[in-house]
């Protein structure tokens, strides 16, 4: 079992900057892929970036790519999601997602385990 809490959500202006973070309970994170999503309200739930269970590799959304970071630190157990550049479309309600099964690190919500409680992203214009 994982624990997600995240953390870091807000009210922006457009062009600001927001780092999000997400603590994971267990001393096992280091297993486990890591993802964001975000959901605006009447849309789908939709993928936004994910990092391998060493941090060595990184995935994005295309709408997210070049403005968003995502890390990790397995000696914190926290994964974070940096996010520059931020635009009105950006509002939702982020959330962070644990992946315990499979090799390959995944980009579909549906192939993660645990979910957060998720963070509100507002980004105003």
């Amino acid at each position: 079992q994982v624990q997600l809490v995240e953390s870091g959500g807000g009210l922006v202006q457009a062009g600001g900057s927001l780092r999000l973070s997400c603590a994971a309970s267990g001393r096992t994170f280091s297993s486990y892929a890591m993802g964001w999503f975000r959901q605006a309200p009447g849309k789908e739930r939709e993928f936004v970036a994910a990092i391998s269970r060493s941090g060595g590799s990184t995935y994005y959304a295309d709408s997210v790519k070049d403005r968003f970071t995502i890390s990790r630190d397995n000696a914190k157990n926290t994964v974070y999601l940096q996010m520059n550049s931020l635009k009105p479309e950006d509002t939702a309600v982020y959330y962070c997602a644990a992946q315990g099964t499979g090799w390959r690190t995944s980009t579909y919500a549906a192939d993660y385990d645990y979910w957060g409680q998720g963070t509100q992203v507002t980004v105003s214009s």
